[in-house]
């Protein structure tokens, strides 16, 4: 008798989270991966034999195969995320905060160095602690910034500013500038959501400029990529590359595994899937990725019209932000339209870290944003908390 009951209890457990959860986004996103699959299976072969030596000659699905294992293990950390209550959500946001928050400290100590940065703890597995720490960040900020709304004279906006630069602090040291830009530029847009006066956004944005200056003056890396960007370069030119791969297949591609430009592409399972994507696949299907995000922002802020609690708009939109900056980041490197940033498409590229905390996210994303359909809800106001934008 007890096995059956649990049964039907596990199968009214599914059906109400189906009821719940927005099938229209978890659909958005499972599209998103499928097409990412396709697109590293197509980028597989420029990089493995890239990545080959005389003595070690890599598979030219190498990748691909790789891929799908993590695609596996990130599709069950989606659906373990999406499963939680919205509570035990952000209370697991918050603790994947705090430890990946001492991540970044041990990683300059402790780190293992690719290319020049050191952003990996080796712990039996490479772990890149800012990865996990993008969506963490967000939940974190807006847990933070919803304080304001129970009690207005607490110090929201010092304390969310000083948790961003201190992220912001320990990605330089890495370094990672285009990471920092990310956090930085999710935390502007959480800051605006909550109702922060335009001034002090305006003083921490000051403050931005001058540390890209700073970083401009003594990162020799980003200096000679920002350069290249406004002025051409021969030993930094693969974002010059990157565009004139893209535009090369037309509208419909030359077919998958016909691409000839890719061979020369770096990273291009990686930081340049998008051009492997307009050579094989053709610009429609660039098109379509770009609809796929542009989809995905615009269903996450449409439900979020309706939803009354702050804590939940802020970390909803927190987390489409990161999503959907990443993506456009990528994507202007891409078109030769920003200095390359060493940043990967979300749900799109290749990657171990990168793939299992985009899904971590995105199933966070889900699980916050669960709502029965059948309880009406009152929109919060921002003009419901008073005076925070004094």
């Amino acid at each position: 008798m007890g096995l059956p009951r649990q049964r039907r209890n596990r199968r009214s457990e599914f059906a109400m989270w189906w009821r719940e959860i927005d099938r229209v986004l978890l659909g958005l996103i499972l599209l998103l991966m499928a097409l990412g699959t396709l697109a590293v299976a197509a980028a597989s072969p420029a990089s493995a034999q890239r990545l080959s030596t005389a003595r070690i000659r890599l598979d030219d699905l190498h990748f691909f195969y790789i891929h799908l294992r993590w695609q596996f293990v990130g599709l069950m950390v989606l659906a373990f995320a999406a499963a939680l209550p919205k509570d035990m959500a952000r209370r697991f946001g918050i603790l994947l905060g705090a430890a990946m928050l001492v991540g970044l400290f041990l990683v300059p100590v402790f780190g293992s160095t690719v290319n020049g940065a050191k952003r990996w703890l080796n712990l039996g597995m490479s772990l890149q602690p800012s990865e996990f720490l993008k969506p963490a960040f967000a939940i974190c900020l807006a847990w933070i910034l919803s304080w304001r709304a129970r009690d207005p004279k607490l110090p929201v906006v010092a304390l969310s500013t000083a948790v961003m630069l201190l992220v912001v602090c320990l990605l330089m040291l890495q370094p990672d500038l285009g990471s920092a830009i990310l956090f930085a530029g999710v935390w502007f847009v959480l800051a605006l959501l909550a109702g922060i006066s335009v001034q002090r956004i305006g003083v921490v944005f000051a403050g931005g400029i001058g540390a890209v200056t700073l970083a401009y003056l003594f990162y020799e890396n980003g200096r000679n990529r920002i350069d290249a960007f406004l002025g051409g370069g021969t030993a930094y030119d693969q974002v010059d590359l990157a565009s004139r791969t893209l535009l090369s297949g037309g509208w419909t591609g030359t077919g998958i595994w016909l691409g000839k430009r890719k061979m020369a592409l770096p990273e291009a399972h990686t930081d340049y899937i998008f051009s492997v994507i307009g050579e094989e696949f053709g610009l429609i299907m660039c098109l379509v990725i770009v609809a796929l995000y542009v989809a995905i922002v615009l269903r996450v802020l449409l439900r979020l019209l309706k939803e009354e609690d702050l804590f939940t708009t802020l970390a909803a939109a927190g987390l489409t932000a990161q999503l959907g900056g990443q993506a456009f980041i990528n994507i202007l490197v891409n078109l030769q339209l920003f200095p390359s940033k060493g940043m990967t498409l979300p749900l799109i590229s290749y990657g171990g870290s990168s793939t299992i905390a985009l899904c971590l996210g995105v199933g966070l994303l889900l699980a916050i944003t669960r709502r029965n359909p059948f309880i009406e809800r009152e929109a919060f106001k921002i003009g419901d908390m008073g005076g925070m934008r004094r």
